[in-house]
């Protein structure tokens, strides 16, 4: 069907004080004007590697000499048995918001040499932190495994790759991971666990400047007001607020192949209510494994355009997903098994709002499988129209969510040859690289305590950015909330 209706969501109004009646019309950068076209183009690609998966099953029964990855994102680079001579192709995989996230593509390779974070405002050279802060084009690597243990949180530049791929990495400590007004990130492969609360110090952004960072929430990974970001392959775990957190007029986002498990808010998507930049938030969830021991939030949803697809949701004690603020939620082939608790068996929560205010709401399940009595509630009958292009693609059948997900986490040793970096390079300073072949654990396994894992490893548009950074300083005062700067 070729109806010609999008959702519009790139038209914001917010009046910047209580005092003032004047309004600003705002289009966040990296927001895309059709929200429904980054969805038909996800189904495309997905139909297209799973049709190419079934064609090499029929011509060959040799599947060890054939590209038999899960989904699209690995078709696109590991099909290529020399991918480690061109990781920055890396950059060209992305799917859904979080696509056009560049990384350091085309940046010099930096290889991280010393596991040590001892001071947050004078970084080593060979560090993590010395190498997220520049302000160039970086893709980073690692010279060998290592438990990054940090002091306080991890503060990105722009334009900047984590890629973990030919060493097992491990974050943990005091942050973790902050994206705070920037963009064009990826980080893939990692594992983040086991972060806590920090701040009250200084810590450096860049090469020149630093400044007191109050008390941090203790995300795994933070992004705030930032866009084109990629989270991809990463493994994350045990943190003292949500694994992943966007806020304050985040957009442009995927999060894709990851494994989550052991822990309580998982994933937090707007800042709040009454926060309206977050409206042009948009963000794709694909490919992911929710795992053991997980409570709610995933994700918790205010305002914005969350597409949920193809996900393996196998864990929850609460609810899966959840919202307020009248987010749009378009859940397309995911698996939603249902925990035995016979009172925790629908996917949705609307958080602290009444039926009558909910029943607008812009919430659909297309195709996906309910496993154990889970159902999901449905709403905005009068708003059916926005999703009439999502329907004109049926998305896979979630009967091949193990296909599309068997790889979610850290991209493990199951018969995968990654090429691992050493740290013989031109100098010491971690700007050297090389490689040879090498394996990396894997601790995606349901029975696998992330503890595991750690004893495994070695101890070793300007203006409007402008009015987005100044309502989003502009509203914490006005809600006497500190602002971390």
């Amino acid at each position: 069907m070729l109806h010609r209706t999008c959702i519009v969501l790139i038209s914001l109004l917010t009046s910047f004080s209580p005092l003032s009646s004047a309004t600003f019309n705002l289009t966040l950068p990296g927001q895309h004007p059709n929200p429904e076209a980054v969805v038909l183009d996800l189904q495309r690609r997905v139909n297209a590697s799973l049709s190419r998966r079934q064609m090499i099953s029929y011509s060959t029964s040799d599947h060890s000499t054939s590209c038999q990855n899960s989904n699209p994102i690995d078709d696109c680079w590991r099909c290529d048995s020399n991918w480690q001579l061109n990781r920055q192709r890396l950059a060209d995989c992305g799917i859904g918001f979080g696509q056009y996230a560049l990384g350091g593509k085309g940046g010099r390779f930096y290889v991280v040499t010393d596991s040590s974070d001892h001071d947050p405002v004078n970084p080593s050279p060979g560090t993590l932190r010395y190498a997220v802060i520049q302000t160039e084009p970086l893709w980073i690597v690692f010279a060998t495994n290592m438990l990054i243990h940090l002091s306080q949180e991890l503060i990105f530049n722009s334009y900047k790759t984590l890629d973990g791929r030919g060493a097992n990495v491990h974050i943990v400590g005091g942050g973790c991971i902050t994206l705070q007004y920037i963009s064009n990130v990826i980080i893939h492969n990692i594992h983040i666990h086991h972060c806590y609360q920090s701040g009250n110090t200084n810590v450096r952004s860049s090469p020149t400047h630093f400044g007191y960072r109050t008390k941090s929430d203790g995300d795994g990974i933070s992004i705030f007001g930032s866009r084109d970001i990629w989270i991809d392959h990463c493994t994350l775990s045990h943190c003292k607020d949500g694994l992943i957190d966007a806020v304050m007029g985040s957009t442009g986002i995927t999060i894709s192949n990851n494994f989550f498990s052991h822990h309580n808010e998982v994933m937090l998507l707007g800042h709040s209510d009454d926060y309206l930049p977050d409206t042009g938030m948009q963000v794709t969830i694909a490919f992911n494994h929710f795992g053991q021991k997980l409570i709610q939030r995933m994700p918790r949803c205010r305002r914005g355009y969350i597409h949920v697809v193809n996900n393996d949701y196998t864990r929850w004690e609460m609810y899966a997903i959840g919202g307020s603020g009248n987010p749009t939620i378009n859940s397309q082939g995911n698996r939603y098994t249902a925990p035995s608790d016979r009172n925790a068996k629908e996917v949705t929560k609307r958080v602290d709002t009444a039926t009558a205010k909910w029943m607008d709401w812009n919430w659909r399940s297309e195709g996906d499988v309910m496993v154990n009595g889970a159902y999901f509630v449905a709403s905005g009958e009068g708003v059916e129209v926005k999703y009439e292009k999502a329907y004109s693609v049926e998305p896979k059948s979630a009967v091949l969510i193990d296909q599309l997900t068997m790889n979610a986490g850290v991209l493990g040793s199951r018969g995968n040859n990654l090429g691992k970096w050493t740290s013989g390079g031109n100098n010491g300073d971690g700007t050297g690289f090389g490689s040879d072949s090498g394996n990396i654990d894997d601790d995606n396994d349901e029975d696998d305590d992330t503890s595991n894992a750690l004893r495994r490893t070695s101890s070793k548009s300007i203006f409007s950015s402008f009015l987005i950074s100044f309502s989003s300083l502009l509203f914490l005062f006005l809600n006497k909330r500190p602002i971390l700067l």
